[in-house]
């Protein structure tokens, strides 16, 4: 599977698990609710500015965001 596609699934786990609608995560990182429906579906990658906004949108340090993603990497 293309890390774009975990990642995706990584970031609708922790935005669904804050309780956040897309929107609500696109305001609160600075994003724009269709930006965030591409990364969770894999369409986008995010740059590392975008993997810090999200992280601290959500209250999880970068590495806590991209943990799931290193996981299927193993």
């Amino acid at each position: 599977m293309p890390l774009e596609r975990i990642f995706g699934e990584e970031l609708r786990k922790a935005r669904e698990l804050k309780g956040f609608s897309q929107e609500e995560l696109g305001f609160e990182s600075g994003y724009h609710r269709t930006y965030i429906s591409q990364l969770e579906r894999g369409l986008k990658s995010p740059t590392l500015k975008a993997i810090f906004s999200l992280a601290k949108a959500l209250g999880l340090n970068p590495s806590g965001l991209l943990k799931g993603v290193e996981a299927h990497m193993k």
